[in-house]
């Protein structure tokens, strides 16, 4: 390998990605202001704000690690022109859900690869999800049921758990909706040499 690789991240799940894929890789958090660069991009696509904030989060993470390939990604949820975040309530996950009803929604995850805080590569994954029409009942259950986990994403579902119980349609590969495209990123990495081809 010519440069150890390290994901800007937290996640948990994108973590088990990584993990899962057989790469050998260290994570550090960024420390950024998610909103704060937001409020910055007036206008911004959510393709656009996704690519920003992964690139972000890599290039800060970057600065404590000198030749390394930083990996940061980022996902936004769009419906048309708005962009949801995650839901600070349970009031606001069940308007969150109220307005996605009986829609296709977009899930837009960005990978952005940095080193010495260069941007090396960047990509963006798509994925479309219909969500079936959900009674009030049904979302009360729901929120109910899976109670707390409904905050940890920014469309209040996992799709590994109960939330799969939300859609009628899912076109995208399960990658890009967990948040990190690994398909498109595990060809970049063994194009740079930092993984076996």
């Amino acid at each position: 390998m010519t440069a150890s690789l390290v994901l800007a991240s937290s996640s948990p799940f994108r973590r088990a990605l990584m993990t899962n894929a057989g790469l050998s890789f260290d994570h550090q958090a960024a420390d950024i202001d998610e909103r704060e660069i937001e409020s910055t991009l007036h206008g911004a696509s959510p393709e656009r704000l996704a690519t920003v904030l992964a690139a972000s989060k890599a290039q800060n993470v970057a600065l404590s690690r000198p030749g390394s390939l930083v990996i940061g990604s980022d996902q936004t949820m769009s419906l048309g022109s708005r962009i949801y975040h995650k839901a600070s309530s349970h009031e606001e996950v069940k308007d969150n859900l109220r307005s996605l009803s009986g829609k296709s929604h977009r899930l837009n995850s960005a990978v952005v690869i940095v080193r010495d805080g260069e941007i090396l590569w960047e990509f963006v994954g798509h994925a479309e999800l219909t969500m079936r029409p959900l009674s009030s009942a049904f979302i009360d259950h729901y929120t109910s049921r899976v109670g707390p986990d409904v905050l940890k994403s920014v469309g209040s579902y996992q799709l590994e758990g109960e939330g799969i119980q939300l859609f009628s349609k899912i076109d995208g590969d399960y990658f890009t909706i967990v948040g990190l495209p690994m398909l498109a990123l595990l060809e970049k990495l063994r194009e740079l040499g930092a993984i076996l081809g």
